[in-house]
């Protein structure tokens, strides 16, 4: 199924992620809506008016920084912004993946053409046919605060500097503009501080990584239940009435979740009153997986406002007899940096409890099935090694939940003395999501190797089935022990491409 059936997105209103995501990932087109274009180019003739005029604007008639208080000519409005794209170029390290850059660029131009920025539409026009053209400009990622140094690598692609990916090759800016017939666009006043100031690169990279934690959390619910299923768990645990006397919706959402897979689970049916409650990884799955989904969904929120923001420094009103322009702080990202420090923090216990449901299936002391799962334990090690990468997965994701935004070193001579870094935060966002999938693809692999074993049981939930027959035609039940990587890498990419959570809501509707 086509997660991205929008083909083209118009900016000039408000954008949802889902939006944004069909242009980042699903490659949508960008138009520009002819109010996108006006107030662009509202913005940008006052701008043009105010330095004729010499008036003192932040980055445009003054340096940057703490050199605010250096008045640059008019003549020299130009070669300021040349310089700070090339100054501040300064990132290092492995470059962003094509689709964070893609990302940013789209945040670029939502953000920029809100029309409080100034700049021409000519700049935004390259933006959008970079991103129509799949042409990626080169940035390395390490080495951020919050903004400024990947995003001037990527704006001196405009310029006709630095490098690009073009047609699956990293290659020469000028000749992929060349080649694209794209000419080489000197920046004008005001453009170079506009293209790297605000809070593009935070947002940009946040948003991929809480659409993955989104989609990864639906899909625990869908993992989980079958461990549970596996596990022949207790289904009370899971009732409307409890969940009522806690009234979190989360966790009620998740509950009736769960209990609509496994409705027509024979095995449930025929194992209830065989205990009376099962260990926390089981019986918890509606209040931890409603207390992650709670923080996701508060993180998409700002996500989204922030997405519609105009986080420019300094910000232009052009509208007449309000003209006016402010140096302040909307370039700070604080409030991305925060929601991404705590969905780092509820991904990761999201995966803590995934581990934990995967060792229980493969502990002959808890299961009930051959020790890790495979018919001759010994011989065979069979699905004890894929815990292990859980544990190191785990232990990474725990590393990277240690919060970017309570950090502070100062920058700037002092001028920026406080600062968000919350970059990082999302940066590391990104890598949490990836190995929280990896680790529920090992849950799922030993879910599906139970059927190794069960085949004299009742018949299994429609969905569990479902999941199953999915799977069957790539991977093989174990027999004994073989090349496992391959098969982790498949289930992992089920998860990530969201078909898991299509062929659960073909049976049970939506999920919340």
């Amino acid at each position: 199924m086509d997660k991205f059936q929008t083909k083209t997105i118009v900016l000039g209103g408000p954008l949802d992620l889902e939006q944004f995501m069909s242009v980042v990932r699903g490659g949508a087109t960008v138009e520009f809506s002819d109010e996108y274009v006006s107030r662009v180019n509202k913005a940008r003739k006052l701008v043009e008016k105010w330095t004729e005029e010499d008036r003192v604007m932040y980055g445009v008639t003054t340096g940057f920084g703490s050199l605010c208080t250096k008045v640059i000519s008019n003549e020299e409005a130009a070669k300021l912004q040349h310089n700070i794209i090339a100054s501040h170029s300064t990132s290092v390290g492995q470059p962003l993946s094509i689709e964070s850059v893609r990302a940013i660029m789209l945040m670029v131009l939502q953000n920029l053409g809100r029309g409080n920025s100034g700049v021409r539409i000519e700049v935004l026009e390259r933006y959008r046919d970079f991103l129509n053209m799949n042409i990626t400009p080169w940035a390395p990622g390490d080495g951020s605060v919050g903004y400024l140094s990947p995003e001037a690598h990527m704006a001196r692609v405009i310029e006709g500097n630095g490098k690009a990916y073009y047609q699956g090759e990293l290659l020469d800016a000028t000749w992929v503009l060349a080649k694209a017939a794209i000419k080489p666009l000197p920046l004008a006043s005001k453009e170079g501080l506009a293209l790297i100031s605000g809070t593009t690169s935070t947002t940009g990279l946040a948003a991929i990584a809480i659409y993955d934690m989104i989609n990864a959390v639906k899909n625990a619910d869908i993992i989980g239940a079958l461990s549970l299923e596996n596990l022949r768990g207790v289904i009370r645990a899971f009732d409307e009435r409890v969940m009522k006397v806690r009234p979190h919706k989360e966790q009620a959402d998740t509950a009736y979740t769960v209990r609509r897979i496994l409705e027509d689970s024979e095995v449930i049916k025929e194992c209830q009153g065989e205990r009376i409650q099962d260990a926390l990884s089981l019986r918890c799955i509606p209040q931890l997986h409603g207390a992650v989904k709670k923080t996701l969904y508060d993180a998409k929120a700002t996500i989204e406002t922030e997405m519609n923001s105009c986080c420019d420094n300094p910000i232009i009103w052009p509208e007449e007899g309000e003209e006016d322009v402010i140096s302040a702080c909307n370039a700070d990202s604080s409030y991305v940096g925060i929601e991404m420090d705590s969905a780092a923090i509820a991904a990761t216990t999201l995966a803590k409890m995934s581990e934990r449901r995967n060792n229980r299936l493969v502990d002959e002391t808890y299961s009930g099935y051959p020790s890790f799962m495979v018919a001759n334990p010994g011989l065979n090690s069979g699905l004890m090694i894929p815990q292990y990468t859980q544990a190191g997965l785990l232990n990474e994701m725990r590393i990277l939940s240690s919060p970017a935004t309570v950090d502070n070193t100062p920058t700037c001579g002092n001028q920026e003395d406080y600062v968000s870094m919350g970059y990082n935060s999302s940066k590391k966002a990104i890598a949490i999501s990836e190995k929280l999938e990896y680790i529920l693809a090992i849950e799922l692999l030993s879910d599906y190797q139970a059927l190794n074993f069960t085949e004299d049981w009742p018949k299994r939930s429609s969905v569990s089935n479902a999941i199953y027959n999915e799977i069957a035609p790539i991977l093989p039940l174990m027999k004994e022990d073989m090349f496992l990587y391959e098969h982790i890498e498949y289930l992992r990419s089920l998860i990530h491409s969201g078909l898991l959570v299509d062929r659960a809501e073909e049976l049970i509707g939506e999920m919340n």
